[in-house]
């Protein structure tokens, strides 16, 4: 299989919690996450080749928890053998500078395996 991504993705040992921007509606957990897109383990119906706003929390250096939002682009999806629940692939198009700062920085701390 070829590797598409461009960056190495960092695999969560936690749950984090991702939502709905604008409805505040959670609509999944991060499957892994890279600074160009994440994988999302959606239990809400996700759109073909659509956008969406979302926001998740991580820790800065200081161990404080910080919403992270982004704008993503859904790229694929399939279905999980959970029931309800699929897999989604987003690129990043927008995130803000500081909460770029703060996932790059989470991103290479040593606490868990970046691949």
């Amino acid at each position: 299989m070829i590797e598409k991504r461009r960056g190495p993705r960092k695999r969560l040992d936690v749950l984090l919690q991702v939502s709905d921007a604008m409805t505040g509606n959670v609509v999944g957990q991060l499957g892994n996450i890279s600074l160009e897109g994440m994988m999302l383990v959606a239990n809400t119906p996700i759109v073909d080749d659509a956008l969406y706003q979302f926001v998740f929390h991580l820790p800065d250096a200081h161990g404080q928890l910080r919403p992270i939002e982004v704008g993503a682009h859904e790229l694929w999806s399939e279905r999980t053998n959970m029931q309800g629940r699929t897999w989604a692939g987003f690129r990043f198009i927008d995130i803000s500078p500081g909460d770029l700062a703060v996932l790059r920085e989470w991103m290479t701390r040593t606490d868990g395996p970046a691949r």
